[in-house]
């Protein structure tokens, strides 16, 4: 009876297996499943068996009954368009998978550390969270100077044993100057790219969170000439080599004199436009001497030694790299924007 059972059961699978419409489908199920069935025949015959044979065929019977249905309703479904065949045409085209796509703030950082390498310059990485000495008392900001007002800056809810807030969250990558200096001493090059944060309100041209790139150089007989060179050459290799700097007077605590630098508007020629507010210049980095007491703080000896820096706003290079008008896009999620670049 077992080797009777397993022959209908591998003969109705084989059968199933053919079946190409439900009409086909409904045939074969009254045909072994049905009240009249062959399989149901089967199972009516056990009662002329001997009660422990109707035990051991029985429970098998019942068995393969169940396999039996469970494989006549995957057919069933498979023919109703329910549920997948599995079946795999290699000749079909591929479907794209979505491609990444490399953040325009990363390019632009890239493309600025690669320069800077090329001229030797060190790229350097230093904290977000910031205590107050390196991002202000180091950098020659005292204690009443507005910056380190609450309304600007991010303090961390963290007091030394003073009972002083003591940490910060960056407001400028100048915080790695000192830091840099005690590290390598003089003379010494290096830019510092990173995230900064200050407390303000955002709208299309402001953001708490944003992207500077600080340049430091100290040696012997470092002067304004070697700065603005080194100036000269970030913005040709930016905007072109037609491109002009000027400096412009600008106090900064940390150096002594300090400038704005502005370059020739790359999309007027210098002949005066709406993005540049029809000036001719547009103001893209600040910079100066190092001051002596910023020097001091980073262990330089301030008579033997002089150096410059400077701080480029990042997110404002990528904006007018990409003409995008809306800082806030920077720091978003939305595919469309970032699917461009």
């Amino acid at each position: 009876m077992k080797e009777k059972l397993e022959k209908i059961k591998n003969e109705i699978l084989e059968n199933l297996a053919k079946v190409k419409s439900l009409e086909e489908w409904q045939n074969l199920e009254v045909k072994y499943l049905g009240r009249k069935g062959v399989f149901t025949e089967i199972l009516r015959s056990l009662t002329g068996l001997s009660i422990e044979e109707r035990k051991t065929i029985g429970k098998l019977a019942n068995d393969i009954k169940l396999e039996l249905q469970e494989n006549f309703k995957n057919v069933a479904e498979i023919l109703e368009g329910k549920k997948s065949v599995g079946f795999v045409d290699p000749t079909l085209p591929g479907i794209k998978l979505p491609q990444g796509h490399i953040h325009p703030m990363t390019i632009v950082q890239n493309e600025l550390e690669d320069l800077f390498i090329s001229m030797g310059f060190m790229v350097l990485d230093g904290p977000e969270m910031e205590s107050d000495y390196y991002n202000f008392e180091a950098l020659n900001i005292p204690k009443h100077h507005p910056a380190r007002d609450m309304q600007d800056t991010f303090y961390v809810d963290k007091k030394n044993d003073e009972g002083e807030l003591d940490l910060v969250m960056r407001t400028q990558t100048s915080s790695m100057q000192v830091r840099a200096m005690q590290k390598y001493g003089a003379p010494m090059r290096c830019v510092i790219p990173g995230r900064c944060f200050r407390s303000e309100a955002t709208d299309v041209r402001h953001e708490h969170t944003f992207y500077q790139l600080e340049g430091v150089m100290v040696g012997e007989g470092i002067s304004l000439a070697n700065m603005k060179s080194v100036l000269e050459t970030v913005a040709k290799h930016l905007y072109g080599p037609e491109t002009q700097v000027r400096l412009r007077p600008k106090f900064y605590p940390f150096v002594e004199p300090g400038a704005n630098g502005e370059v020739t508007c790359f999309i007027c020629g210098g002949k005066g436009c709406r993005l540049c507010k029809d000036t001719g210049w547009l103001e893209i980095f600040g910079s100066g001497m190092i001051h002596p007491n910023v020097l001091k703080a980073g262990g330089i000896d301030a008579k033997k030694y002089t150096g410059f820096a400077f701080g480029f706003g990042l997110t404002r290079l990528v904006m007018l790299k990409y003409g995008i008008g809306d800082i806030r896009l920077l720091q978003s999620d939305d595919l469309r924007f970032l699917e461009q670049f």
